[in-house]
């Protein structure tokens, strides 16, 4: 059965606190996982989340546990608000089979079924039609879940992107479309790829309400999800929201990152969303100097265990090769 809309309340003490705590995680998990990668512990690709994690745990707060969650392959911020432990992210991105995909996905593809997070999809804008076709199974069983689907303005001007809107809207299926544009999808600024650089007018087209909202405010996140998710799920229609933030760091580990000017990127990082955050929680008198050095440590704590996990983790046997991938029907 389909639930009225009701937009949660925004904010109190307790909730601030958790979502702080869950962008400082996030950051300091993405820190730690850079670090190691130069040491040769995560091998592959590595894409980090550090400067957009007000979009992932303002969206993430609005939903439920029964909702879906897909990603790009930007993911860890997205499976850490989603509460994915760390320490199995960790082992995924060591290659470990104790971690989430048993290490077969590493960290452009984090999966967990138990937490309805469906990766981590690397192909760009792969995981959109994926996403309809959640939000039709979720209709058609009469289910009062949405779907979540999280990708980057660069999906946007692939052509799965129209697909995928055209079809949610033609079949009317709640699904909530989150465009995290951070101005530079792989390494190309935005008016270079877009004749229309305002995505969210894209959803018009296909009359699909859209929204826009300022990616670096966790509050306006959190204002701009819950109403989102309410219509989404009341209406048991599509939505677009684009958010619109940006990425400190470059594309991947193996970027050389030559196609924006540093004093750009120092600009936006006057733009951070935890400090912003911490300041309103200080002026709430929610939290303390003290408080905030608290949780730094008890997070420095958690991440080190993590590593820890990973590096004790196991490799599965080369007898296990073939499981997973072909039928023995």
């Amino acid at each position: 059965m389909v639930q009225p809309a009701t937009i949660p309340s925004q904010m109190d003490e307790k909730k601030g606190l958790l979502l702080l705590y869950q962008m400082l995680l996030i950051r300091r998990f993405e820190e730690k996982a850079a670090e190691q990668y130069t040491k040769a512990k995560i091998r592959g690709f590595l894409h980090l989340y550090i400067g957009e994690e007000a979009v992932a745990v303002g969206i993430t707060q609005a939903l439920t546990d029964d909702d879906n969650v897909l990603s790009t392959y930007r993911e860890h911020g997205h499976a850490l608000a989603r509460g994915i432990d760390a320490d199995i992210i960790m082992a995924e991105m060591y290659g470990k089979q104790e971690g989430c995909s048993r290490g077969r996905g590493g960290s452009m593809h984090l999966f967990d079924a138990s937490k309805k997070f469906y990766g981590g999809n690397a192909i760009v804008c792969s995981h959109l039609p994926l996403a309809v076709g959640m939000a039709l199974a979720s209709k058609k069983q009469k289910k009062a879940t949405i779907t979540c689907c999280f990708f980057g303005e660069g999906a946007a001007a692939e052509g799965e992107f129209h697909e995928a809107l055209n079809l949610a809207a033609l079949w009317k299926v709640p699904v909530l479309f989150v465009c995290e544009n951070n101005l530079y999808a792989m390494g190309t600024a935005l008016k270079y790829t877009h004749a229309m650089t305002e995505l969210e007018k894209k959803g018009a087209s296909y009359g699909i309400e859209s929204a826009a909202v300022d990616g670096m405010d966790l509050m306006a996140v959190v204002e701009a999800a819950n109403i989102a998710v309410a219509k989404v799920r009341s209406s048991s229609k599509p939505y677009l929201l684009v958010c619109n933030t940006y990425r400190f760091r470059a594309h991947s580990m193996f970027d050389a990152e030559l196609y924006r000017d540093k004093k750009e990127v120092e600009e936006w990082k006057k733009r951070d969303p935890i400090p912003q955050f911490e300041n309103y929680l200080l002026q709430k008198n929610w939290i303390t100097e003290t408080e905030i050095a608290a949780f730094e440590s008890k997070i420095e704590m958690k991440i080190k265990l993590a590593v820890a996990f990973a590096e004790a983790g196991t490799w599965e046997h080369l007898d296990q090769l073939t499981k997973f991938v072909y039928s023995e029907s």
